[in-house]
C-alpha cells in the first residue's frame, strides 16, 4: 500500500483542485473524512475508508445494473409472446419481498446504496408479472394485482397504518418470501426440463448482485434481517444459475412434445398405405 501511496502522491495537484460538483459529490457518497483520506490526500492505507468506497462503489453499480437488469426478460417474453417457464408465482412471491423490504430500509433511513435496487426491480418485476399473466390467459387478473400492490404501497409506507415493530417482523416474513420465491422458478424449470424464456443475463446478474449486496450489508448497515436474507437469497440464485447452465441448450417440455407430434401423425398414413392392396396392372394375355 505505501507503495501504491507513493505512485499516487504526483496526482494530488489534480485531486486538490475537483471541480465543486465532484467534490460534494464525492462527500455525499464517502464523507468528509474518507473523501479526504482516499481523494484529496490519495492515501489508500486507510482499510476502513477503502472498505467503505468499494461498498459504495458496488452499491452504486448494483444500482446502476438493476436499472436494466430485468429488461432482456422483458424483451424475451414480448418478442416470444409466451411465458413458457415462467412462474407467476415466483414474481409474486419477490415482488411482495422486495416491497416490504423497500419500506423498511426507506423508514429506517439505510443509505440508498444499500437498497436502492429493490426499486428498480420491482418496477420490472410488475411488468413481468403484468405479461406473464395476459400471456397466460389471464389478462382479467392484471389489474387485480396491480391494484393490491398500490394499496399494499400505501400501507406499509405509511407509519400510521404499519408501525417500524410490525414492519420488523415484515421484513423478517420477507426475508422468507425471498428465498421461497425461487423455489416456484427452480421447480419450473425442473418440470420444463428446460429454462424456456427465463432470461440468463437476469439470473446472472442476480447473482452477482446478491453476492455484492452481502458485502456492502456487511460493511455499511448493521442489521440481520437484511444479511440473512441476502445470504439466503444468494444461495437460491445460484442453484438457478447452475440450471440454467446444465439446460442451456436443452428445450422444454412443450417444444420436445411439438417436435413428437408429426413423427406421430405420420404414423398411421404410413399404416394406411401399407395396409392398401396393390391394384393390378392390366394383363397382355390373349384369352383363347
Amino acid at each position: 500500500m505505501e507503495t501504491l501511496r507513493s505512485v499516487l502522491q504526483p496526482l494530488q495537484p489534480i485531486t486538490h483542485n475537483l471541480p465543486t460538483p465532484i467534490h460534494d459529490l464525492g462527500v455525499s457518497i464517502i464523507g468528509d473524512v474518507c473523501y479526504k483520506t482516499l481523494i484529496f490526500d490519495l492515501d489508500p492505507t486507510n482499510s476502513e475508508c477503502l472498505k467503505l468506497a468499494i461498498s459504495k462503489g458496488l452499491g452504486i453499480g448494483i444500482i446502476g445494473a438493476s436499472s436494466i437488469v430485468k429488461v432482456p426478460q422483458i424483451i424475451k417474453l414480448v418478442q416470444s409472446q409466451s411465458a413458457s417457464g415462467i412462474s407467476f408465482l415466483s414474481y409474486v412471491l419477490e415482488t411482495t419481498s422486495y416491497l416490504i423490504t423497500l419500506a423498511y430500509n426507506f423508514r429506517n433511513g439505510f443509505p440508498f446504496s444499500t437498497f436502492g435496487e429493490t426499486a428498480l426491480i420491482l418496477v420490472q418485476n410488475v411488468i413481468i408479472a403484468v405479461l406473464v399473466l395476459n400471456y397466460s390467459g389471464r389478462a382479467s387478473m392484471a389489474a387485480l394485482f396491480v391494484a393490491a400492490l398500490a394499496v399494499s404501497v400505501v400501507t406499509l409506507f405509511n407509519g400510521s397504518l404499519v408501525d417500524m415493530q410490525a414492519l420488523s417482523y415484515l421484513q423478517a416474513g420477507a426475508g422468507v418470501l425471498g428465498v421461497a420465491s425461487k423455489v416456484p422458478q427452480i421447480a419450473a424449470i425442473f418440470q420444463e426440463g428446460g429454462t424456456g424464456q427465463l432470461s440468463a443475463f437476469t439470473v446472472f446478474n442476480y447473482l452477482a448482485g446478491s453476492l455484492s449486496r452481502i458485502f456492502t450489508t456487511l460493511q455499511e448497515v448493521d442489521d440481520k434481517l437484511i444479511l440473512y436474507g441476502f445470504v439466503a437469497g444468494f444461495t437460491l440464485n445460484l442453484v438457478l444459475a447452475v440450471q440454467m447452465v446444465y439446460y442451456w441448450n436443452a428445450p422444454s417440455a412443450k417444444v420436445k412434445g411439438k417436435q413428437k407430434m408429426p413423427a406421430a401423425a405420420t404414423a398411421p398414413s404410413s399404416a394406411a398405405s401399407s395396409a392398401t392392396p396393390k391394384s393390378k396392372g392390366p394383363t397382355t394375355r390373349r384369352r383363347g
